[in-house]
């Protein structure tokens, strides 16, 4: 199958290296360059071209996916910090009869760590001596703080029933991959879950396993449902 990539940084020479394990052959690259405000996402540059992965910046992705969805291109939405644009983009892939993935993050690890948050905040919703708490680092350079990831644990919690305030931190510094945490104190013990990231490897697997998925199919999806 043949693959698309927008946006060109680390995580996308690390896709591009590990297309071809998914079935990909990465055909067409688009970044700050040659893509200024999406105008290389044609019909004619992007035919033949089975599915698109955007990882570039928070202010760029809702007209990249308006730009793909119009000319019926599925994509793998990597890129955080757009998620005050949902409906917009949700709008755009419903009106071109195309597909896309999303998710705060595409480790495969962050997203059983979704489940597991949620099944923890579940068990303990009735047992009001537990406090709780949220709290993750990434490394300097990361643009949104709390991160994506971060947000959706805390989601997952309230989604679950947990309806206590759920103090929230974030830190930066480094190089850190990523580190998300949340726990759970009461006076008697602490219950605390981890997720570290070793490399953006995990993230860059998920997003290709997810674009091998999308390839062929209308409709808005998160990653987790590509999944479980």
């Amino acid at each position: 199958m043949k693959l698309a990539l927008i946006g060109y940084g680390k995580m996308g020479r690390m896709l591009e290296q590990l297309a071809p394990e998914y079935g990909f052959a990465v055909t067409l690259i688009l970044d700050v360059h040659n893509n200024v405000d999406g105008a290389w996402i044609t019909r004619e540059n992007f035919a033949g071209i089975d599915a698109a992965i955007e990882f570039t910046a928070p202010e760029a992705t809702a007209g990249n996916v308006e730009r793909l969805a119009a000319i019926g291109v599925p994509v793998v939405i990597g890129t955080t910090g757009w998620l005050h644009e949902m409906d917009r983009v949700k709008a755009a892939v419903a009106a071109g009869n195309s597909a896309a993935v999303w998710s705060p993050n595409f480790s495969v690890g962050v997203n059983v760590f979704f489940r597991l948050a949620a099944e923890a905040a579940k068990l303990l919703a009735q047992q009001p001596e537990y406090g709780s708490w949220a709290w993750e680092i990434h490394h300097d350079t990361k643009k949104d703080s709390p991160s994506g990831t971060l947000l959706k644990l805390v989601e997952e919690m309230k989604r679950a029933g947990y309806e206590r305030e759920i103090d929230v931190s974030s830190n930066r510094a480094g190089r850190v991959p990523g580190t998300h945490e949340i726990g759970f104190d009461s006076a008697a013990d602490t219950i605390t879950l981890r997720h570290t990231a070793r490399s953006r490897e995990g993230f860059a697997r998920g997003a290709l396993q997810a674009a091998r998925w999308i390839a062929g199919k209308q409709g808005f999806y998160e990653f987790s449902e590509t999944l479980f």
